[in-house]
Order: structure tokens, then C-alpha cells, then sequence
């Protein structure tokens, strides 16, 4: 199995966390589509390529810090499922964690659409699997 869809995961991820959104967005497709619909809180949203890179940058403004750190990769075909652990840092020092799980869907090795889910199960399922792969 080739790993090269983790590869551009891990790519994507870390120009995220050194807030190069545009170094980040090299690793999608013309039609990527940044979906946020199961998200809790104020970010909710289903967010098209054009609209992604100012929703990073709004996000990181919020707070001092955010940093993604992800779990273990499950490669299925052209999916990729993640957990994540996201590291915010407030203004005045306030730190906070929120886990998620994101299941990535490639085309043509290029990022076509990230799916956020609250659980890993979710994520599985979509892609047909239970929770041990």
C-alpha cells in the first residue's frame, strides 16, 4: 500500500501549524471543499476552496496559538482517517484541547475534500470500517 496520501496529510498539517495556509492549500484540488458541518461551535460551515484559506486565518486569529497534532493514520483507498488533537492557546495564556477526527478523500493525490467528525467510529464508518481497523 502506498502511504503517499499520509504524506501529504502530514504535509498539509505541518504548513498548517506553522500558519503557511498557502503552503497548505498546494496540497489540494481546483474543487476542495473544507467541510465543517459537524463542527460544535462557531466554525460550523461547509467552506469551498476560495473560502478556506481566510477561514484558516480567522481561525488562527481567534487565539494565540492553535497547533494540530495528529493520531494514528488509517489509509482506505483514497480516504485517509485521523484523529486530531487540537492545541489552542488563548490571549491571556488560557490553553484548551479539542479532539476530533478528520477523514481526508483524495483525487488524483491532491486533497479533494477533509471531513470533520467529533468521533473517530463516525469517520471509520464512513469509510466501512468498524473502530479497529
Amino acid at each position: 500500500m502506498s502511504h503517499r496520501n499520509v504524506a501529504v496529510v502530514r504535509a498539509f498539517l505541518e504548513a498548517y501549524n506553522r500558519e503557511d495556509f498557502e503552503a497548505a492549500l498546494e496540497h489540494v484540488t481546483p474543487g476542495f471543499v473544507l467541510d465543517f458541518s459537524r463542527a460544535l461551535g462557531p466554525y460550523r460551515g461547509v467552506y469551498q476552496r476560495d473560502q478556506v484559506q481566510g477561514f484558516l486565518e480567522e481561525l488562527n486569529a481567534t487565539f494565540e496559538s492553535v497547533r494540530f497534532e495528529p493520531g494514528d493514520f488509517t489509509e482506505v483507498g483514497e480516504h485517509v482517517v485521523t484523529p486530531l488533537r487540537i492545541h489552542f492557546e488563548g490571549r491571556d495564556g488560557i490553553t484548551a484541547t479539542a479532539d476530533t477526527t478528520n477523514l481526508w478523500l483524495f483525487r488524483g493525490g491532491a486533497i479533494e475534500r477533509i471531513v470533520l467528525y467529533q468521533e473517530l467510529r463516525e469517520a471509520l464508518e464512513a469509510v466501512g470500517l468498524s473502530e479497529s481497523p
